[in-house]
C-alpha cells in the first residue's frame, strides 16, 4: 500500500510539477493511439456494417478472419508491420525504387526509413485496433431487425440512407467498438516498442516508457507513469461512454 501511495504522489508530481519529458510521451500516445483509433473506425465501421447487414459468399469465412485478428497477439502486429517495413520489406523495396525512378543519381540511403517511426507505430496500432472495430461493429448491426430495414427500403430509402439509419440503431454498439478498439492499443507495449523502438523525443510512449523505467529498476516512476496511464484511459473512456449512453434517456 505505501508503494501504490508513493506511486500517487510520484505521479502527481510529474503531471503537475511540469516535467515535460512526461507531457512528450503523454502527447504522443494520445496523438497516435487517437489518430490510429480514428483510421481504424473510419475503415471498421463501414466494413463492419457491410459484414453485418449482408449476406454474401465468403461471409462467415470473412467473420472467422476478424474474429481471428480480434484475438491477435499485438507483437505479431508489429513483426508483420517490421517485415513490411524493414529495409528488405516489399514496401520499403518499393519505395526505394520510386526513389531511384524519380532521381536515378540518388543513394541507397537516401531511401526514406519506414522503421523506428510514429508513421511504423500508427500503423501497426490500426491493424491491432481494426479487427475489434469491425468485429464489434457488425455483430451491433446484425442485432438491429430486418424489418426495420426492409421498411426503409419500402419507403423508398437509398442504401446510403438505410446505412445511416441502421447505424444510428446500433450506435451504442458503434460505440462500444470504438472503446474496444481504443482499449486495445492505449495500453499495447509489444507491437510499438518493436516498430517504434522507444527512441527518445521521437517515438516513446506511455507504454514504452513504463517498461523502460522499470528495467532500469525506477519503479516509483514505473508505478507513477502506469497510475497516469490507467487516469489516462479512465478519462477518455469515461467521455466515450458517456456518448455511448446519451440516447439512453430518450429511449425509456
Amino acid at each position: 500500500m505505501e508503494d501504490i501511495w508513493k506511486g500517487l504522489m510520484h505521479a502527481g508530481a510529474l503531471l503537475f510539477g511540469g516535467d515535460p519529458g512526461v507531457w512528450e510521451i503523454i502527447g504522443l500516445s494520445l496523438r497516435v493511439s487517437g489518430l490510429a483509433v480514428v483510421l481504424a473506425t473510419a475503415v471498421g465501421v463501414p466494413l463492419g456494417y457491410v459484414l453485418g447487414s449482408r449476406k454474401f459468399r465468403g461471409r462467415t469465412f470473412i467473420q472467422v478472419i476478424v474474429n481471428t485478428g480480434m484475438g491477435l497477439p499485438p507483437v505479431v502486429a508489429g513483426l508483420i508491420v517490421y517485415m513490411f517495413l524493414s529495409r528488405s520489406g516489399p514496401i520499403a523495396a518499393f519505395a526505394t525504387d520510386v526513389l531511384n525512378w524519380w532521381d536515378p543519381a540518388a543513394a541507397p540511403h537516401d531511401a526514406p526509413r519506414l522503421l523506428f517511426t510514429v508513421g511504423a507505430m500508427l500503423v501497426a496500432q490500426v491493424i491491432i485496433s481494426c479487427p475489434l472495430v469491425i468485429g464489434v461493429t457488425a455483430a451491433a448491426v446484425g442485432s438491429v431487425p430486418l424489418e426495420m430495414r426492409l421498411q426503409a427500403r419500402s419507403l423508398g430509402a437509398t442504401s446510403w440512407h438505410e446505412a445511416l439509419l441502421t447505424i444510428t440503431e446500433a450506435r451504442r454498439g458503434v460505440m462500444a467498438a470504438i472503446v474496444a478498439g481504443f482499449g486495445g492499443i492505449i495500453s499495447e507495449v509489444g507491437a510499438v516498442m518493436l516498430v517504434g523502438g522507444n527512441i527518445e523525443h521521437s517515438t516513446r510512449v506511455m507504454t514504452t516508457a513504463i517498461v523502460l523505467e522499470t528495467q532500469k529498476g525506477n519503479f516509483d516512476v514505473a508505478l507513477a507513469l502506469g497510475i497516469i496511464l490507467i487516469g489516462m484511459a479512465f478519462v477518455i473512456n469515461n467521455g466515450l461512454t458517456a456518448l455511448q449512453q446519451s440516447g439512453s434517456r430518450y429511449e425509456r
